[in-house]
């Protein structure tokens, strides 16, 4: 079976290295190059947009792809349905591998958001805050002036930061609570804003725990319809009865 995985997250990885060693399957995953050293996968790649929903149908038709696994980032919303649409118009069975979201424990101060436009009225007056977001759309993060802001990214960047007072912090997870924690101590930081991405890269979150920061959450995008499956193991079980 042709199949190609849409790839950027560690079910990805993982789910690539389980389907690299099964005869059954011939793979292709799909990066969409946002960092320039990605981890390596298990399986042959292609790297950068495919340049639009025509470019892509045709990438799909050529490959003769019969089955798609969206294992992307759970904001990636665009490409996620952008590909359902592809899917149910040519009758391709897909899937969206859909990590759960964080959930608070005991000792944690979260805030919920709907966007990033949301967050700043949500921080403690004048807290140095911490934008665990990503460095794109930053432009979004408006009422921001009154903080010092820092945020994480995996690349060097090529130009200035976008909101004022801010500054760029470069490092390549995983990071580890320890790190997470002597970081936001050097940066004096009050206030750590996540989106809800779920998974097991949350040492930043337990690192604001133990040191009692509030933590803003921006809560994910609405999934495109079709099947889901929140394990590995489950995207290998719906995958079974399909060969």
């Amino acid at each position: 079976m042709k199949l190609l995985l849409l790839a950027g997250t560690a079910e990805a990885r993982t789910l690539a290295a389980r389907l690299s060693g099964d005869p059954r399957f011939s793979v292709i995953a799909s990066l969409a190059g946002e960092t320039r050293r990605p981890q390596s996968l298990a399986v042959p790649v292609r790297v950068g947009g495919f340049g639009g929903a025509a470019a892509q149908e045709k990438f799909m038709s050529d490959e003769g792809i019969e089955v798609v696994v969206d294992a992307t980032h759970p904001f990636a919303a665009e490409i996620s349905a952008r590909t359902q649409a592809i899917c149910a118009r040519r009758g391709m069975a897909y899937l969206q591998l859909l990590r759960p979201g964080w959930q608070p424990g005991a000792g944690d101060s979260w805030c919920f958001v709907d966007r990033e436009e949301d967050v700043a009225a949500a921080l403690p007056e004048g807290a140095a805050v911490f934008l665990a977001t990503g460095p794109k759309r930053l432009d979004r993060f408006t009422g921001l002036a009154a903080h010092r802001v820092f945020c994480r990214r995996i690349d060097p960047a090529e130009a200035p930061f976008p909101l004022p007072r801010g500054d760029w912090v470069t490092g390549r997870p995983p990071f580890s609570v320890a790190d997470e924690i002597a970081l936001f101590r050097r940066l004096g930081i009050g206030a750590l804003v996540v989106k809800d991405a779920g998974g097991a890269t949350d040492a930043k979150l337990h690192a604001a725990r133990a040191l009692g920061l509030p933590v803003v959450l921006i809560r994910r995008p609405t999934p495109p319809p079709g099947d889901k499956a929140e394990t590995v193991d489950a995207a290998l079980d719906w995958l079974e009865p399909r060969l």
